[in-house]
């Protein structure tokens, strides 16, 4: 049988679920056999309030951006259809973890771990792994050599990609610095499976719209001082 998992990420509105923060989008990619697949997952959500000054620093998503896109409860179904019985990575898991067990059990479906086969926090790992040092997205991708260039603000797609890149070289074998050749076409695919690759193949008219909208809303918050813009 082949194995299944799901690299998972989101954003939020801040940083405390218990005090009415929520998720306002949702990033996964699907391994199977440890091999990157071309199915994914990934929606932005209309948090019904505002977000916080801080994250949005971090993500650059707006209410304004966010007003016309589904509720949590709107897409939860196709969310947990997607994920159904499969393993969740999830880079520091308990955060995403109460943020979607809020999401689901507002909308009556109960808890994450009711709906997959079990999850797998990608944070604990890399602490095991290398006691004492810096263990973010950031830092596990200039250690295991993916490319984060692409990186100026988080996206959870963007970071999924990332993740699912830096869990195969994680998990490719303690013992051994050299890779099998199947092993390392798997860990390059992840690695390669980025922003760009999903805008230029997979973006729609809407989608370009809503990409567009997004740049304006960081131009008018940091006055026109959008990094995207002056990559491209």
């Amino acid at each position: 049988m082949a194995s299944r998992q799901i690299v998972l990420d989101t954003e939020t509105t801040g940083l405390n679920a218990r005090m009415g923060d929520r998720v306002i989008e949702i990033g996964c990619l699907e391994l199977v056999n440890r091999r990157p697949t071309d199915n994914h997952f990934h929606r932005y959500l209309n948090p019904e309030r505002d977000i916080d000054e801080g994250a949005a620093r971090v993500h650059g998503l707006t209410r304004e951006f966010l007003s016309d896109k589904p509720r949590f409860a709107d897409i939860a179904g196709e969310f947990l259809d997607y994920i159904r019985w499969g393993e969740l990575i999830i880079h520091n898991a308990s955060f995403d973890e109460e943020f979607l067990d809020r999401e689901l059990g507002m909308a009556g479906l109960g808890r994450l771990r009711e709906h997959c086969a079990w999850i797998v926090d990608s944070l604990a790992m890399a602490r095991e792994l290398h006691p004492g040092r810096k263990n973010n997205l950031d830092a596990l991708c200039e250690r295991y050599s993916v490319d984060n260039t692409r990186r100026t603000l988080h996206g959870a797609l963007l970071d999924a990609s990332l993740l699912s890149g830096i869990y195969l070289a994680m998990t490719r074998g303690q013992e051994s610095l050299v890779m099998e050749p199947e092993e390392a076409s798997a860990v390059q695919a992840a690695v390669s499976f980025d922003a760009s690759r999903l805008i230029v193949v997979r973006a729609t008219e809407a989608e370009r719209a809503e990409h567009e909208q997004v740049l304006a809303a960081i131009d008018r918050e940091s006055k026109g001082g959008t990094v995207w813009r002056k990559l491209i």
